[in-house]
């Protein structure tokens, strides 16, 4: 195990059994995220992107193979030692930014600082700083509702990293916004990401965005590809 491995996963297979249908999902697949390193995958709608993706964070769990979050095996964890290990190393964002809609912006994202003990009062210090960095310093009082689709996604990236995480897993963080708006959007998640060293794996279908990650990979026939012609 490398140290400076925040994630990996190794021989990594996921297959479904359903009575007497079974289906293949992912085979054999090694990877390793480092330390503030930025990786796209990408690949055909129903391949397996966001499977792979749930594999890494620990919400599903592997049918061989095994995942590391910073060297700790985390598929033999109970649900309450997993969600501990994802509240402390991992942040998770994706195409729909799934706020609680009855709490506000500054609300939502103190939600993991409070999860993880810290106080109200330095929670929402944190919180808007991060805000701030999003440019939503004039929006953290307003509920979901009250926000457009760009802004309620910059809310959802401010929760995934107020807790300054090893790792953000994106699940096309952009994929229900409009092309302007989700440049907009990534570009400010791209810059306070570098900002704070975080590594970042993003599933996209836009190669725009997959083209500014450092490592590009598909999934193909259950594999994880590392080509970027072989992505296009």
């Amino acid at each position: 195990m490398n140290n400076a491995a925040v994630i990996e996963c190794q021989q990594l297979t996921k297959h479904y059994d359903d009575g007497g249908l079974h289906v293949d999902v992912l085979q054999a697949i090694d990877l390793q995220v480092n330390a503030g390193e930025q990786i796209a995958i990408v690949g055909r709608s129903g391949a397996g992107k966001s499977t792979f993706l749930h594999l890494l964070g620990g919400l599903d769990t592997p049918s061989t193979g095994k995942v590391l979050v910073k060297g700790q095996p985390i598929s033999n964890l109970s649900q309450t030692k997993r969600g501990k290990l994802r509240n402390r190393y991992l942040g998770f964002v994706y195409q729909f930014h799934h706020l609680l809609p009855e709490f506000t912006a500054l609300e939502n994202v103190c939600m993991p600082l409070l999860i993880r003990g810290m106080s109200p009062s330095k929670a929402k210090i944190e919180a808007q700083h991060i805000l701030d960095k999003l440019d939503m310093k004039a929006r953290i009082q307003h509920k979901p509702a009250e926000l457009s689709g760009g802004e309620r996604q910059r809310v959802a990236m401010a929760r995934a990293l107020v807790t300054r995480p090893a790792c953000v897993l994106a699940d096309e963080p952009t994929g229900n916004l409009d092309k302007e708006t989700a440049e907009q959007v990534f570009a400010a998640m791209l810059e306070l990401n570098q900002e704070l060293g975080t590594s970042l794996v993003i599933v996209t279908h836009d190669m725009d965005i997959a083209k500014r990650m450092q490592r590009i990979y598909s999934i193909q026939d259950k594999q994880l590809i590392d080509s970027v012609s072989n992505a296009l």
